[in-house]
């Protein structure tokens, strides 16, 4: 049968792709019209799903025009004893996009879900279905697997249809993880791309560029268009419609290497303050990613999510509470000297203090003991460069680990990304001019397709040792993803043995490197 009398017959039997759980009570058996596409709302950029919890899940998408969001889940694949849940309105306002916060889910379960836009203005018609799955966590400990990368079409490196999109995804999403963390640098809003790149072959790399992507963004809908513009990869679509995701951002959402109070000197900027960007740069980002929103704080992004009782996830927001890029040297911890700011550094100490999960994983944007510059003398990350007792921005740090030092917290791993390379760092605190801390790992990860780059410098402050580097020595820099060294990490736990077995992989899923940890049985 042709498609378009196959949906018209599918609609009028009340079943199928548009059954009754998915129209409202008033329509659900009534005979349907046969809807051109052309004239039905569209969800061209796909489904999400994030912050996921044992009984809860954020579920994204946009629509093309006003609609009203619908989303239908199950534990069958096929919709046998599917709930409907009515979702809000996408409107102009929010740039056609929503969520809606399932509650009620079963703990421990893969969950089918489909998306529906019905259209405000003939409410008669909907959209044709978005598909995908997710894992809610088990009650208790089970096996888990989280996937990690960040930094996406950066330093000039967009789509390029004819070299598969932006492979890594595709390869992440092979790799069966039950959640994803983007570390940040999720689009580069700062960073236009051109039509083309000439490769040192010879070749040429050919950007999709849209209006979005041909400018910094500075407007709503500039910041807005660059969020979209990953999603026309049908393969990034599939990963997000598959895999829960927890979302960071760092600074390229805004511009490099912004902070609160910024003035901007780039003559391609109209808009000079950085915090009025980074407002318009913060509301698209929440916008477009399935974050839970805090009633006490809606434009929150740290916040923590455990995956049943082997893994919890803190995820840090080092942007907003930050003092001025600077020379990172203050002798005493204060405003100037803030990354994480007094009340997120409180949530941070107490949340892993309670924690239950047998690892809990830190998820950071950027890296604790890697020299990252800002220009001739200025600090941009949390090292200084100086090998020496803590200054500045790690001031903070030394508290944390102080800290979980004095309250026996255990079996604590870094995640990060933002220098464009993949690297295993242990620090320990016999290396250390800084000692009063407990052992522990930070993998390094990214970019997922953008520049690669690096290595950067080791400030010795908390003692770090490379373990494993993920490029050749002597590498340039800003080497093209169609040379595969884009990077992901993996984290996998056996829920019976607590053992986690981590992971570097390539763009193409190859294990670059693979270690293990036992968990120390001294405090879960």
């Amino acid at each position: 049968m042709r498609r378009r009398l196959f949906l018209g017959e599918t609609l009028r039997a009340g079943g199928g792709l548009l059954g009754p759980a998915l129209l409202p009570r008033r329509l659900a058996g009534a005979p349907a019209l046969v809807t051109p596409d052309a004239a039905r709302p569209k969800a061209e950029y796909g489904a999400a799903v994030g912050d996921v919890t044992a009984d809860r899940a954020v579920v994204w998408s946009r629509s093309d025009r006003p609609a009203r969001m619908f989303v239908e889940w199950s534990t069958r694949g096929s919709f046998a004893d599917a709930r409907r849940v009515p979702g809000p309105a996408a409107l102009e306002e929010d740039g056609l996009t929503a969520r809606l916060d399932l509650h009620g889910l079963p703990a421990g379960q893969r969950i089918s879900y489909r998306v529906l836009f019905q259209d405000l203005r003939d409410p008669r018609v909907f959209s044709l279905p978005i598909e995908g799955s997710f894992r809610t966590p088990p009650a208790g400990r089970s096996d888990v697997r989280l996937a990690f990368s960040a930094d996406t079409c950066g330093q000039g490196w967009g789509i390029d249809e004819a070299r598969g999109g932006l492979v890594t995804y595709e390869s992440m999403r092979r790799a069966e993880p039950d959640l994803f963390v983007n570390l940040g640098d999720t689009v580069y809003a700062d960073d236009p791309l051109p039509a083309e790149r000439v490769l040192e072959d010879g070749s040429v790399w050919k950007n999709l560029v849209t209006p979005a992507k041909s400018k910094v963004a500075e407007t709503l809908d500039e910041f807005r268009g660059n969020h979209l513009y990953n999603r026309k990869v049908a393969h990034v679509r599939r990963f997000e419609s598959e895999v829960s995701k927890v979302v960071l951002w760092d600074d390229h959402e805004v511009l490099n290497n912004w902070y609160p109070g910024e003035r901007l000197e780039d003559p391609r900027y109209t808009e000079r303050s950085a915090s009025l960007l980074a407002a318009r740069a913060r509301r698209a980002f929440l916008e477009h990613y399935p974050i839970r929103r805090s009633p006490a704080d809606p434009e929150r992004i740290h916040r923590s999510l455990p995956f049943g009782e082997s893994l919890e996830v803190f995820a840090l927001d080092l942007r907003s509470e930050r003092g001025p890029n600077s020379s990172n040297r203050q002798p005493s911890p204060g405003p100037d000297a803030a990354i994480l700011g007094p009340a997120q550094l409180e949530w941070l100490k107490i949340g892993l203090a309670a924690s239950r999960a047998t690892w809990k994983v830190v998820a950071s944007d950027m890296p604790i003991g890697l020299v990252v510059g800002d220009g001739p003398g200025i600090c941009e990350a949390v090292a200084n460069g100086d090998d020496g007792p803590p200054l500045g921005r790690e001031h903070e740090i030394a508290s944390l680990l102080s800290f979980l030092n004095a309250h026996d917290v255990g079996n604590v791993v870094w995640i990060t990304a933002d220098v464009h390379y993949a690297a295993v760092h242990h620090y320990h605190p016999e290396r250390a001019r800084f000692r009063d801390f407990r052992p522990f790992h930070e993998i390094v990860a990214g970019p997922a397709h953008a520049g690669t780059f690096g290595p950067a410098a080791l400030d010795l402050t908390f003692g770090p040792e490379v373990r494993f580097l993920g490029i050749p020595p002597g590498m340039k820099p800003n080497r093209p993803p169609s040379e595969g060294l884009q990077f992901f990490g993996l984290l996998a736990v056996d829920g019976r043995t607590g053992l986690l077995r981590i992971e570097l992989r390539n763009r193409d899923g190859g294990v670059l490197h693979a270690f293990e940890l036992e968990p120390d049985r001294g405090r879960s």
